[in-house]
Order: C-alpha cells, then sequence, then structure tokens
C-alpha cells in the first residue's frame, strides 16, 4: 500500500516537473509572464517590454545591454529562475568584458585645516 503510494506521488510529480521547470523567454512572455519569475517586479518588466520593442533579443549580451539596471549578476539569477534568452540559459562567457575604469588622478595635498599656509 505504501509502495503504491509512494509509486502514484512520483509518478505524479514527473508528469509536474516540466510544468514546473519551465521556461519563461524574454522574447515571447506577457508582462504578466515575465513578472511571475523571481526578481522581475512591474518596473523591470516595463523596462524589458520597452526595451523588446526595438526588436527581439539577440541573447544574453544583448538582453544585459539594452535593459537598464541588468547586470551580469542579476542575469545570473534570472536564468536560474527560469528566465531565458531565445530558450538560452545565461551564459557569461557570452559577455562581451568589462572595458576596464581609468585610474583617476591622484589628489593634490591640500593644506591641513585651520592651516593657511606660509605668508611671504
Amino acid at each position: 500500500m505504501i509502495r503504491n503510494l509512494i509509486t502514484a506521488i512520483a509518478a505524479t510529480l514527473a508528469l509536474c516537473a516540466p510544468l514546473l521547470a519551465q521556461a519563461t523567454d524574454v522574447n515571447r512572455a506577457s508582462q504578466a509572464e515575465l513578472e511571475s519569475v523571481k526578481g522581475i517586479g512591474p518596473g523591470l518588466s516595463g523596462k524589458i517590454l520597452k526595451a523588446r520593442e526595438t526588436g527581439a533579443f539577440k541573447n544574453w549580451a544583448d538582453f544585459v545591454e539594452r535593459v537598464g539596471g541588468v547586470g551580469a549578476g542579476s542575469a545570473v539569477k534570472l536564468s536560474a529562475n527560469g528566465l531565458t534568452v531565445g530558450g538560452a540559459a545565461f551564459d557569461a562567457q557570452a559577455l562581451p568584458p568589462k572595458p576596464e575604469k581609468a585610474a583617476r588622478p591622484a589628489k593634490a595635498d591640500k593644506p591641513a585645516k585651520g592651516d593657511k599656509g606660509e605668508k611671504a
């Protein structure tokens, strides 16, 4: 009896697994479908839909470039939560390397507070 119950539960989970793990493609999803992905709220879904008006996202690099506020870190999380671009999960290797920041020039020494320097 218990064996039959376990078998029935396992069969039910096997049937439901594809539905639970179903990915949401950013190029086809409605606003409600986008917002069903953990990490996407009304603000981000609006940005995605606005960026999508100019054309479908070619890949994750295109998505990260065109949607403000989405970087590699958030792309990893969104992908892990079921978001895809053209059916593909996020691959950090596909992103172009970040340009290196220019070094800031050294600050000139300022006189200490209250020190007016030497008068000639």
